[in-house]
């Protein structure tokens, strides 16, 4: 994402403390679901990561978000309790692909997807680890859903990752797993990864969705648009619609109505064509929540209403 000239504060380091994971052996996804299925089912989460690297430069616009990030999104995850994950597949809008692709190296270099910030948010660390193994877990089931899945060990944690993470999870302790979203926006293919993914819950693998859920449209934003009555007006009814729609019980119901997302009112405005793609995370964890009720947190970004969705 680029933005510029944004905001002068100034970035609060993060300190990190890498620690060792212990890889699980290799083994298949029915081995590693009957030998993780005491733990409980981890959960989904579908974030909005503010902009650029300003939730880590303590930005004011950000504020209420950088709160969520840092209490209730790792309550959710259960940090520091026993019922952590042991992995997070984290779905991030800055990756677009033909097909969907997973990093699987056991380490990844951060890839600074911004520009026009000051010269230390390009310095920012996050060593969590990656794994293989729980990368062949996730390449498993998006094959046997038919979904042609690649392996990249290559490609850096693009800034979708690395700026959530740091505020939700600093010790860096829990393996993630980045995967992309599909050039072909379609939300019938997103839902059908998100559905693919949901069995390792059972494994105690977590699903991140990093985008900006609600509102993705730089332009009214950074113009003052976002105050005009009229935007607000339609902007609320594509919101309360977004949120009616992700908190549909019946899983099959939930992706069949998502798939007509583009028709609702509000929805070019929030998601521009060139914006989709911050859209489509959300789309991915409404698949994976399986039959459950998605819980909805409200935060204001930058005077705009950012919802992240739960499913735990």
């Amino acid at each position: 994402m680029q933005l510029r000239n944004t905001t002068t504060a100034l970035l609060s380091a993060a300190r990190l403390f890498q620690q060792p994971f212990n890889n699980l052996p290799s083994c298949s996804l029915n081995q590693t679901l009957r030998t993780y299925n005491t733990m409980p089912r981890a959960p989904v989460i579908a974030v909005c990561h503010g902009g650029g690297p300003m939730p880590l430069m303590n930005d004011p616009g950000h504020a209420a978000l950088i709160k969520s990030m840092t209490t209730k999104v790792p309550q959710a995850l259960g940090l520091g309790t026993p019922s952590a994950p042991r992995a997070i597949v984290l779905v991030t809008a800055h990756w677009s692909e033909r097909r969907p692709t997973i990093s699987n190296g056991k380490k990844h270099k951060l890839y600074y997807d911004y520009g026009g910030f000051p010269a230390e948010t390009y310095k920012l660390k996050y060593d969590a680890p990656g794994s293989s193994e729980v990368a062949g877990e996730v390449y498993e089931v998006l094959e046997k859903a038919g979904l042609n899945p690649e392996m990249d060990s290559e490609r850096g944690w693009d800034h979708g990752v690395f700026v959530p993470m740091l505020l939700i999870n600093p010790k860096a302790d829990i393996p993630i797993i980045q995967l992309s979203v599909l050039s072909s926006d379609s939300p019938a293919q997103h839902y059908a990864m998100g559905q693919a993914l949901a069995p390792l819950r059972d494994s105690g693998i977590a699903i991140i969705g990093s985008g900006m859920p609600t509102f993705h449209n730089l332009r009214i934003m950074f113009s003052g648009g976002a105050n005009d009555g009229g935007f607000k007006k339609r902007n609320k009814e594509w919101s309360d619609k977004l949120t009616a729609t992700v908190s549909i019980e019946d899983a099959e119901e939930r992706g069949k109505a998502l798939e007509s997302w583009r028709e609702w009112v509000g929805a070019k405005e929030a998601h521009p064509t060139n914006g989709v793609e911050h859209f489509l995370p959300l789309i991915v964890c409404a698949g994976a929540g399986d039959e459950g009720k998605a819980e909805a947190v409200g935060d204001d970004v930058m005077g705009t209403d950012q919802f992240s969705y739960y499913w735990t």
